[in-house]
């Protein structure tokens, strides 16, 4: 297996975990628990977001085109109207 493909495995493995975790606090009222939950899916975000830049610079994916303003805006007033489609 390349490494390209195992980061992207670890990329997509990470990323179920963070969902996970997510759904996971939102069920659970001990505070504790989502504590613990809470910091866990830090953790996970925060080793995504690192291992995702390594990847971007090896070339592994690239990275989206930066949205200018008008963009924004505009996936904005989608999310707000409900009408992302």
């Amino acid at each position: 297996m390349k490494e390209k493909d195992m980061v992207n495995d670890v990329l997509s493995m990470t990323k179920a975990s963070i969902g996970a975790y997510t759904n996971a606090i939102a069920a659970t009222s001990n505070m504790e628990l989502r504590t613990s939950l809470e910091q866990l899916r830090n953790e996970a975000e925060q080793f995504q977001y690192e291992l995702g830049k390594i990847a971007n610079q090896k070339g592994y994916y690239p990275s989206p085109e930066i949205a200018n303003h008008q963009d924004r805006q505009q996936i904005k007033n989608k999310l707000t109207q409900g009408t992302m489609s």
